[in-house]
This record gives C-alpha cells, sequence and structure tokens, in this order.
C-alpha cells in the first residue's frame, strides 16, 4: 500500500525571510479587508458601528433672539440644548428677555405652529404641541429662522436665528444668556408701537401728560437702554430645562 507523503511546509516569507506571526496576521487582513478588531467578530464590529453612527453626541444651539419693531433693536444671545422642547425655549426667551410669563405664545416655522394646545385656552385645530417638538426638530442647520410671538394682545413678535451649532461639552443641560442689549419693555404696554410712540416718549418728556402717571407706573428705575447680563441669567438658572 502506497502512503502519499505530505508536503512539506513552507513557510510564508515577507522580503525573501520567513514572516513573523504578527506580520502573517496583518497580511491576512489587508488581502481580506477586515480591520484588526480587539475581540471583536467581523460582524459585531459593524453592528457596534453602525450603533455608533445612530447615536448622536449632544449638541447646543446658539440663538439670537431679536424683538421686532423695536429700533434701537431688544436682543439677546442664548445658548440652549438641541434637544430643548419649544415649550422650555419659551420658558428660556421669558427668562433671558425679561418678560413675565403672563400671556400665551406660539412659535410659527414655515406652515407650522407650536403653542399650548390645552383645551382651556381654546387653541385652533393647527396647533401642534409645542411640548413634543424640540428645537433641533424644526431648526437643523445654521441661519435658520423660527418667529416666537409672545402675548396676542400686544404682539410682541422675536425672530430666533441660528447662530451656530456646536458638541455641547458641559452646557448640555442648561440654558445661558451670552449676550444682549437693551430691555425688555414691561408687560401690557401697547406692543411696539405703543411702546415706542407713547410709553417711551412719555417717559423721556417730563413736560408729557402721562410722564409721572407712566413713571409711577414702571418704576422710576426704569432703563430702556440698560442691559444687565447677570440678571439674564439669573433668572435663567431657575428655568428648569
Amino acid at each position: 500500500m502506497n502512503e502519499r507523503r505530505k508536503a512539506p511546509a513552507v513557510p510564508f516569507t515577507l522580503r525573501g525571510r520567513p514572516a513573523r506571526p504578527d506580520e502573517l496576521s496583518a497580511a491576512i487582513r489587508r488581502a481580506t479587508g477586515v480591520r484588526k478588531t480587539s475581540g471583536v467578530t467581523p460582524s459585531s464590529s459593524r453592528r457596534t458601528a453602525s450603533s455608533s453612527e445612530g447615536s448622536q453626541e449632544p449638541r447646543v444651539y446658539q440663538l439670537r433672539a431679536t424683538l421686532l419693531d423695536i429700533d434701537p433693536p431688544v436682543w439677546r444671545r442664548v445658548q440652549v440644548p438641541a434637544s430643548i422642547s419649544l415649550r422650555k425655549l419659551h420658558d428660556v426667551m421669558q427668562a433671558a428677555m425679561g418678560w413675565t410669563n403672563s400671556h400665551l405664545h406660539q412659535f410659527e416655522m414655515g406652515a407650522r405652529s407650536f403653542g399650548r394646545t390645552d383645551p382651556q385656552v381654546d387653541p385652533p385645530p393647527e396647533l401642534e404641541d409645542d411640548r413634543k417638538v424640540t428645537l433641533s426638530d424644526v431648526a437643523v442647520e445654521p441661519g435658520a429662522r423660527v418667529i416666537y410671538e409672545y402675548d396676542f394682545g400686544d404682539g410682541w413678535t422675536h425672530e430666533l436665528t441660528v447662530e451656530a451649532i456646536r458638541p455641547a461639552s458641559a452646557a448640555a443641560h442648561s440654558a445661558l444668556c451670552l449676550d444682549g442689549a437693551r430691555a425688555c419693555p414691561p408687560e401690557d404696554c401697547g406692543g411696539p408701537h405703543g411702546y415706542e410712540d407713547d410709553f417711551l416718549a412719555a417717559l423721556r418728556d417730563p413736560r408729557h401728560e402721562r410722564h409721572e402717571e407712566l413713571t409711577e407706573w414702571v418704576g422710576a428705575g426704569f432703563d430702556p437702554d440698560a442691559f444687565h447680563l447677570d440678571a439674564a441669567n439669573r433668572r435663567l438658572r431657575k428655568v428648569r430645562i
């Protein structure tokens, strides 16, 4: 009976010399397209990669909020989490601007509008619940603009512009006022035109027939040109995001 003889093992060579085990493994990985992993099989590696792609690191939005129809403008620059709901963004705007949250509000983005949909406020049927929509849902990139209206009687309209979107670092779950200019108008003063044409005109002219009345109503310390960053951030620290 003839026994077949095994061919002698031929070592894998690299540049004319026997390859070391680690060089051999590297060559096999290059040939098969499999990357080196730390005890992870190619299939589980793909699952890990796809799951990491689905997850997104926390981001923050830098917004400039400008109160329209006021000249010089009243504005604030704020930083908020990308995941903030529009209802919480309303709370942030109230604190940053200096409003007292005494009236209804709504946000508008294109043909969509968002606000309080509680039955007791008798909302229009097209109004969406602002608790269920986040800022990143409606403003996906820098340059996006959202309209925020407060007090439908006086009609205070703010334009919120996304100035930047960046990684969150330590500010992922808080709101911060970065800058601003001029004081928030007092509530119930008649909207932009009532504020500029009536209220400020009377306040600045001691001979105006309503000067004494409106000075007493708003308080002698009111300065329309003043903005206090520390006070804005003290109010914001009370807002739970």
